[in-house]
């Protein structure tokens, strides 16, 4: 019998790690994660932080990706996140499209 899987190669505009910390304002809602990586082709938005931002965290996604994020900090599990190649959130963080717990 044959299985299905899903593979999520790594992209440019990705990076595997360790959430380092997470980051959750009171004031207007921002989220954003640090990753415990070397980051490479990040968006020209982006080029200059270390951070990906959560670019809605009202939606069912967003919720979504803080509770894996959140789940890799306390288990001490890597993450990949490909990032959209956006800055909506914040002008200089990229927006995470996928959130994957290693």
């Amino acid at each position: 019998m044959a299985s299905l899987g899903i593979a999520i190669p790594a992209q440019a505009n990705s990076s595997e790690g360790k959430v380092k910390s997470l980051v959750v304002r009171a004031s207007d809602g921002l989220q954003y994660v640090v990753i415990e990586s070397a980051f490479s082709g990040r968006a020209a938005c982006a080029a200059n932080t270390s951070y990906y931002m959560i670019a809605d965290e009202h939606s069912d996604a967003g919720k979504s990706q803080m509770a894996i994020l959140l789940s890799a900090y306390m288990s001490g599990k890597s993450v990949l996140i490909e990032g959209s190649g956006t800055c909506t959130r914040w002008t200089d963080g990229e927006d995470i499209l996928v959130v994957l717990l290693r």
